[in-house]
């Protein structure tokens, strides 16, 4: 079975709590990415921040990009994957937790992140409409 080191992008970037979202909002366009890893000062992982998150969290709620920092939209325990979970394993848990990317760690290393697409080109269809319908539904 398909792990997750196999299909994930390596060299995921982490955005500091400490830093601005207007920050994270550059890097992610610099990148071109939807969503960046967010650490603490212990490169300890903390959350995710996604470009729905700036929009709806911060601009939609007239707040300003570049007081918010990164950390205070980190919320709750940061769900991840590990290094070696299979594919079964990515996609339960996207399913379960509504995600649509996770971070993959090794130990407590950020090593990458895999999204529903990475996924969708390892497994058969089905399983990935599962998990679509799964996302899509509230």
């Amino acid at each position: 079975m398909t792990k997750a080191r196999e299909i994930m992008t390596e060299g995921a970037e982490c955005v500091r709590a400490e830093e601005s979202v207007l920050d994270a909002a550059r890097r992610m366009a610099e990148l071109g990415v939807g969503a960046l890893p967010v650490c603490g000062a212990d490169d300890r992982l903390r959350g995710v921040l996604t470009d729905r998150d700036v929009v709806v969290k911060v601009l939609g709620a007239g707040k300003d990009p570049a007081e918010v920092k990164a950390g205070d939209l980190a919320q709750g325990e940061a769900v991840t994957i590990g290094a070696d979970d299979d594919a079964d394993e990515i996609l339960r848990t996207m399913g379960s937790h509504k995600v649509r990317r996770l971070p993959v760690i090794d130990g407590h290393e950020l090593i990458g992140i895999v999204a529903l697409a990475d996924v969708a080109r390892a497994l058969p269809d089905r399983a990935v409409g599962d998990v679509l319908e799964a996302l899509s539904t509230d």
